[in-house]
């Protein structure tokens, strides 16, 4: 058997995969059977048996909450799905297995009584209705198809499902009953991968399966670059203009120099995030295409000059950033202090944002930066802290997140920031780990964008996300508690910067 363990997925796309998954199977071009589990944005899907009456809300409303509704071919009657549950649809030649359907429907029952069981949830089957319940509220729905002995759909846990979209339905055609999650009788939320190696655990028990494959979060990803993954190009005269303005004032831009794919359409809407200390990092982070080597000295004036193009801009939102300078003994917190202050002195009323280096976790010299009191301090922890080893070996995971923790403690007014890049080889578990990783430091603002290899001699990428799991990772972020979260393919750690740090404001308003 093999498990395909797929992060957020159309309800529409999944439900294609089976059919074609099972037209396989009866043509004889798929031997094996398959273990589905997944999340779905939104929807509710009403089986053979039904009603569209027991859908109660308006299609304002749903549309409203963007929720599609689907009639599909399982039995049942109306159910709902949604981000925190988790969905398994097993694709089993039920000929193996005893050719009794009934038989069937208790042990995919059996399975989840089991994991429930593990988690200290007493669940039991109900000898009136079809799933898994906890007294008389429903925690697990369970509707199959079948074709030629041929098993489709299955069953849906409720873990940490937003249970306020079951009151747009009647949850399987009953009045009488409610519905319930591990999380509201957990009173938190276990881990959704945890579960999910539950589930696989005490379904092949029950199944009687010894040997089984996990493709772990693969099915959102491609191998090849897609073709609509590219960057804005413009050649309108403000992009002449802002490298004009560059070489003028002797500056760089991380734009240029990290090989970013929104540098057209930044450019051309006269924004940039400078880079100040050089042009030359101590460190060799492999996704980087800033140039390592020999550093140069601090160049005194660079904060007048980059006050100086800022103005010159009208900018109502900067960022600052640098390269990583080990080789000085504040990691070059005073520069980042003097170019704060000299922006300040010549465009008050311009918001900052400084992207810091970890500074070696100094509190000295985060005292030094909190100190000139920018809007925005971001940091970003990069990747998933089981990749820091192979992308990031000069750095540390938990010092990362030490920074941003001591920003928050210290200065509370001060928005902190952070970011991740995907397609490195990590799976969704482990993203959404790091995410809750930041909100546990009080991160309020989030990045998540595509990895893409600056060339040859840097990390390959593993794989190109598509956009749903991007919204998942949305999904995830809005759930954590994020003020803002801008997750996408071509999203960089200053990409409409302005954006999050309004959504903080208006948060806070």
């Amino acid at each position: 058997m093999i498990v395909l363990n797929w992060g957020l997925t159309p309800y529409q796309h999944s439900w294609g995969f089976q059919h074609s998954f099972v037209k396989g199977r009866r043509q004889g071009q798929i031997n094996e059977d398959a273990l589905i589990l997944l999340e779905h944005s939104p929807v509710i899907t009403l089986g053979r048996k039904g009603e569209r009456a027991n859908i109660l809300a308006s299609d304002a409303v749903l549309k409203a909450k963007d929720c599609e509704v689907c009639q599909v071919d399982r039995g049942g009657d109306v159910t709902f799905h949604g981000p925190g549950q988790l969905v398994g649809y097993p694709l089993l030649d039920l000929r193996h297995y005893g050719q009794d359907v009934h038989a069937y429907v208790e042990k995919l029952e059996e399975v989840i009584i089991l994991t429930l069981r593990d988690y200290g949830i007493n669940a039991v089957r109900d000898e009136e209705y079809t799933g898994v319940w906890v007294g008389k509220e429903k925690i697990c729905a369970i509707g199959i198809g079948m074709k030629s002995w041929l098993s489709y759909h299955g069953f849906a846990l409720n873990i940490d499902t937003d249970l306020s979209y079951f009151q747009l339905i009647t949850p399987c055609g009953i009045t009488e009953r409610g519905v319930t999650s591990m999380a509201k009788i957990l009173g938190k939320a276990p881990q959704m991968q945890a579960v999910r190696e539950t589930i696989i655990t005490h379904f092949m028990a029950v199944f009687g399966i010894d040997h089984w494959e996990i493709a772990e979060g693969r099915w959102l990803g491609e191998k090849i670059k897609p073709s609509w993954l590219k960057g804005h190009v413009s050649g309108n005269s403000n992009v002449k203009e802002m490298y004009g303005m560059l070489d003028e004032f002797s500056l760089t831009t991380v734009c240029s120099g990290a090989h970013c794919p929104n540098i057209g359409e930044c450019y051309a809407s006269r924004t940039a995030t400078f880079m100040v200390l050089g042009s030359q990092c101590t460190r060799r982070c492999r996704f980087c295409a800033v140039p390592k080597g020999v550093v140069q000295p601090v160049d005194q004036d660079e904060p007048q000059r980059v006050a100086q193009m800022v103005r010159k801009l009208g900018l109502n939102y900067v960022v600052i950033t640098s390269v990583t300078r080990d080789d000085l003994v504040d990691g070059g917190a005073v520069h980042f202090s003097q170019t704060i202050q000299k922006i300040r002195e010549l465009s008050p009323e311009t918001l900052i944002e400084v992207l810091i280096p970890d500074l070696q976790g100094e509190e000295s010299a985060l005292d030094v930066i909190i100190a000139a009191q920018p809007e925005v301090i971001n940091h970003n922890v990069e990747t998933v802290s089981a990749l820091y080893s192979h992308v990031r070996p000069q750095a540390d995971y938990q010092r990362s997140l030490d920074v941003l923790q001591y920003v928050k403690k210290n200065a509370p007014q001060i928005v902190t920031k952070s970011g991740i890049m995907v397609g490195l080889g990590e799976s969704p578990a482990q993203v959404s780990a790091t995410l809750a990783d930041l909100r546990s430091v009080g991160c309020d603002s989030l990045t998540v964008g595509q990895y893409l290899a600056p060339s040859p001699e840097h990390i390959p990428v593993a794989e190109y996300i598509v956009q749903e799991q991007f919204q998942y990772y949305q999904q995830i972020a809005k759930q954590l508690g994020f003020s803002h979260a801008a997750c996408g393919p071509l999203v960089r750690s200053s990409y409409h910067a302005a954006e999050g740090f309004s959504s903080k404001i208006r948060l806070s308003s």
